[in-house]
């Protein structure tokens, strides 16, 4: 039997190092999974533990059109977001600092999700907003304070988008983008949306009627503010910028 040739040898090298990356992906992809589903299973606990100080804490469960509701179904829609471009760095990145950031904003903000979907189960109200986003930040509690809404955005009610949300061209290119590019777009794409969220996060930390849900309107902004600073350096040691707020 004649042996195999150079390019023979090259080309079987060659696949089984493809194979080796895709095996390592699926792995990466399994384990990703895992901690998602226990981050879902944890908030909704955690959300379902807090009925008993949301009971005691009032007579009055949270109405459609409140603060707490509000709060609860705009940054559930904010927080989806941030977990799917984290998920999508935690699949394509390399860099140990980028996969750490993603890997901590994901867990993070799926727990936070699981909690404020409970809240809205037990409170009978959608789990997603209807008619518009942030009409609750123009419901007269604001004392004249500004919570990142123009008068003319006051005066026109809900926002048909929130501010920092990623486009679906921003998630495409997120998607696309392989090596470094892919680590400098996720990192200006998740800054410009800490930053388009914390006006939200804010406004709920002060005016939410219940109290578990004020303190974790403050966690997040805590949070956040300590990541957006961490993404900001991040993007300077690459030679990148910020993205200009939408």
């Amino acid at each position: 039997m004649s042996e195999p040739s150079a390019s023979q040898a090259s080309d079987s090298s060659a696949t089984g190092s493809d194979g080796l990356r895709d095996a390592a992906r699926s792995q990466r992809t399994a384990l990703l999974v895992v901690g998602v589903i226990g981050a879902i299973v944890l908030g909704f606990a955690l959300g379902f533990l807090a009925r008993i100080p949301l009971e005691d804490s009032s007579q009055n469960v949270p109405e459609a059109g409140s603060v707490d509701v509000g709060f609860a179904q705009d940054m559930s829609v904010h927080h989806s977001q941030a977990v799917e471009m984290s998920a999508i760095a935690l699949t394509n990145t390399t860099d140990p600092a980028v996969r750490g950031l993603a890997y901590d904003i994901l867990t993070t903000q799926q727990n936070q999700l699981g909690q404020m979907q409970a809240w809205l189960t037990l409170w009978g109200q959608p789990l997603l907003p209807s008619g518009g986003y942030m009409a609750w930040m123009n419901s007269g509690q604001g004392g004249g304070h500004d919570h990142g809404m123009s008068s003319e955005e006051h005066e026109a009610g809900p926002m048909t988008k929130m501010p920092g949300m990623a486009s679906s061209d921003d998630m495409a290119r997120l998607r696309q983008a392989t090596g470094s590019a892919a680590d400098v777009e996720f990192l200006q794409l998740m800054l410009r949306h800490h930053q388009g969220g914390l006006p939200m996060m804010e406004y709920g930390a002060q005016h939410a009627s219940e109290a578990v849900v004020r303190q974790l309107a403050q966690t997040m902004v805590n949070t956040q503010e300590s990541e957006s600073t961490l993404m900001t350096n991040m993007l300077s040691e690459r030679g990148a910028s910020p993205l200009p707020m939408n």
